[in-house]
């Protein structure tokens, strides 16, 4: 029975976003900025988006959890449109500390030359951005949204304001 309510929860899921339009919207991201060399760069508002996300994030889980114990259609259609709006926010995040961050603004250092050490620093930072944000997919924790809050600061402070 409970492996029919998940599938009853995933195909709820899918068709809503194939009916609203959203299958597509990983797409559209995917192209918000260019991976050519533009030099076209605002990192404070990457880190912006990053936190508006962990914000919503945020949100997400103290709604789901609010609504987990109630048993009604209404709450239960909610707590799904949360656990969804979620994800997206989780996967955008991952999407701008890997494809924006990660692929075009932390260069690559060789071993043992100068900056080798920062390099490695940088990268682990950025990693732990992308493995906060996937552990706020999986949990429905405070203590997730604030380590991945944590993460987003930690990455900040390499791209100052203008």
């Amino acid at each position: 029975m409970r492996t029919r309510a998940a599938a009853v929860v995933v195909l709820a899921c899918l068709v809503g976003l194939a009916s609203a339009g959203l299958w597509m919207m990983d797409v559209k991201r995917a192209e918000a900025h260019c991976q050519v060399p533009c030099g076209i760069y605002d990192d404070p508002a990457r880190i912006a988006q990053m936190r508006e996300d962990a914000t919503t994030i945020a949100k997400a889980i103290t709604s789901i959890n609010e609504l987990a114990g109630k048993n009604d259609g209404e709450s239960f259609n909610q707590a799904t449109r949360w656990v969804v709006t979620k994800e997206e926010h989780a996967s955008h995040i991952m999407e701008l500390a890997s494809t924006y961050f990660l692929a075009q603004r932390v260069k690559p250092v060789a071993a043992g030359a100068d900056g080798y050490q920062d390099y490695l620093t940088k990268l682990a930072d950025h990693h732990a951005v992308i493995v906060a944000a996937m552990k706020t997919k999986q949990n429905t924790t405070e203590a997730s949204v604030h380590d991945l809050e944590h993460a987003i600061d930690a990455i900040a402070k390499y791209y100052p304001k203008g």
